[in-house]
């Protein structure tokens, strides 16, 4: 049954690195895959939030921070080093490497991981921006496999581990927030 699934993998996988490949898409998913190139979005939203977003954007702020660091910790020095599965750009033959293939693990993939716990902290905090923070996440992820680095099974745990980790810093920020922090809840409290 391992078997069988390993191929259907490598099959999808071959499919998003090789048949769909073309200028365009190499260009795009190599630029959305670098750390560097999206974390500075990041960086502006946290920003904006901490000037802008009163007591719940400096709490989501700081609730990030700690979401990222416990996603970012459990994916890239628990679960891989329990995992152990060789990246394909490591595994295979003819697969086409867009960036470095690294010699680390590759289940789960910490970028999948790191921006579903992202989309799911922000997008139960802030619900209009659910779409973008999604559709941003999966196009992240899907450059992975495009570029060569990742199975498409790696960021699908690796989805389904950031969402889990980010939906419950969001319900504890969001615990938080209501219970200390919330200026409304406050003024209905004392006034009744």
């Amino acid at each position: 049954m391992s078997h069988f699934l390993y191929s259907i993998d490598v099959e999808v996988f071959r499919f998003l690195n090789q048949a769909i490949a073309n200028p365009v898409t190499d260009k795009f998913f190599t630029y959305i895959t670098i750390l560097n190139h999206w974390v500075i979005a990041y960086v502006i939203l946290i920003g904006i939030l901490w000037f802008k977003g009163g007591r719940l954007g400096k709490l989501s702020v700081l609730g990030i921070l700690l979401t990222i660091l416990v996603s970012d910790q459990l994916s890239s020095h628990l679960l891989k080093n329990l995992f152990e599965r060789v990246r394909p750009c490591n595994a295979l033959e003819n697969v086409r490497i867009l960036v470095p293939c690294l010699g680390s693990y590759s289940m789960p993939s910490s970028h999948a991981v790191n921006n579903f716990a992202a989309a799911a902290f922000f997008g139960g905090l802030y619900p209009k921006y659910k779409t973008v923070l999604y559709s941003t996440a999966t196009l992240i992820a899907l450059s992975r496999p495009i570029v060569g680095v990742h199975y498409p099974s790696d960021i699908l745990v690796g989805a389904v581990i950031g969402w889990i980790v980010g939906f419950l810093f969001f319900k504890l920020t969001l615990e938080i927030y209501e219970r200390y922090l919330n200026e409304n809840k406050s003024r209905i409290t004392k006034e009744t």
